[in-house]
């Protein structure tokens, strides 16, 4: 149950840590959703296979299947893999969707090294109307874990919020976008304003200073998530995507960010943008920012672009004591998402 609203985590020393903090596991779910990745599903499970299998050598893998149907199918295919299922966890537990940045637990951690969790409510980016098993799945899974739990509030209602449209460099600064969090499309929450997010912010995750940049990228089902567009490295560096192309409709976007950027006085470090992947007609939201930050390794994002060796040796460069790995994603972006949104960390 969750603890009483005045006793806020930050209250009780808590804080939400940097993905490149030490992790205990990293959470998944099986891709299962066909309408998802229309006519293309046949892929994904190879994609995710070879996700897994970079994980696994790095932590813990925590993978929520819906029974043990997909559970045994999941097996097959991981074994085939060269995956050591003695390394991978696999909880039954019926999602919507496999964005588990999204909807699963957000951790916090305290000087303690005592864990909890954040229950935030989801509801499929106000968007699409099946969101109630994704919604479910923090509490389903702290029935087992029995952590400390809070539900976060503002105004007397449930405070929703997606992993994916805020960044934090575990030192009391987050990234996020007013896109997402302020704009009346796609809104989710009707009534908070920059402040009330900013007050959430500091009393949930110990949020001392919100940098708040403007748009997301063109293709953003989310509207508007920061991991597709800038993220923390280390405490004090940001990388942000740019696009020199002033003909793409990215380019003005990514600008009125980098120039918002300029005046954080931190270090920020120029990611480039692959060229733009249509399918059926549609742009995907491709971006080499959408990587995500294991114990030793960094899982990036790839496009058969000749992008993709600049973007790979910048964070190379940026990750000098991990292994920086491309993982070919253009298959797994018709779905709109890649590395970064199917990925939670659970930190040690």
């Amino acid at each position: 149950m969750p603890l009483a609203r005045t006793d806020t985590p930050a209250g009780l020393g808590y804080r939400m840590p940097a993905e490149w903090e030490p992790h205990a596991a990293t959470w998944i779910a099986w891709p299962h959703q066909k309408s998802d990745w229309p006519g293309k599903i046949a892929p994904i499970p190879w994609v995710y296979t070879e996700i897994v299998r970079h994980l696994h050598q790095s932590e813990k893998v925590n993978l929520l299947v819906a029974d043990s149907r997909m559970e045994a199918a999941a097996r097959r295919y991981l074994l085939k893999g060269g995956v050591d299922l003695t390394k991978v966890h696999f909880w039954q537990q019926p999602t919507n969707r496999v964005w588990t940045r999204d909807y699963g637990p957000i951790f916090v951690v305290n000087d303690k090294h005592q864990k909890g969790m954040l229950d935030w409510r989801f509801n499929a980016w106000a968007k699409y109307p099946d969101w109630k098993q994704d919604d479910a799945i923090p509490g389903k899974l702290n029935k087992k874990l029995k952590l400390p739990a809070w539900q976060p509030f503002c105004h007397d209602k449930r405070v929703v919020l997606e992993g994916g449209s805020i960044d934090p460099n575990g030192k009391g600064m987050l990234l996020t976008t007013e896109e997402c969090l302020l704009s009346p499309v796609q809104e989710r929450n009707p009534g908070m304003n920059r402040a009330d997010y900013e007050k959430v912010f500091h009393d949930y995750l110990g949020i001392k200073k919100v940098i708040w940049l403007n748009q997301g990228i063109v293709g953003d089902d989310t509207h508007g998530h920061v991991d597709d567009l800038a993220r923390f490295v280390n405490a004090k560096s940001i990388v942000t995507i740019r696009e020199p192309n002033a003909a793409d409709p990215n380019h003005a976007i990514l600008e009125e960010n980098w120039d918002r950027l300029k005046y954080t006085k931190l270090d920020i470090i120029a990611l480039p943008m692959p060229e733009p992947v249509v399918f059926n007609g549609q742009r995907l939201p491709a971006s080499y920012a959408n990587f995500y930050i294991a114990n030793t390794v960094v899982l990036v994002p790839t496009f058969n672009d000749p992008n993709d060796r600049e973007a790979l040796g910048i964070l190379a460069e940026l990750f000098p004591d991990r292994k920086v790995v491309g993982i070919h994603a253009v298959d797994l972006v018709w779905g709109l998402g890649t590395l970064h949104c199917m990925t939670q960390q659970e930190p040690r």
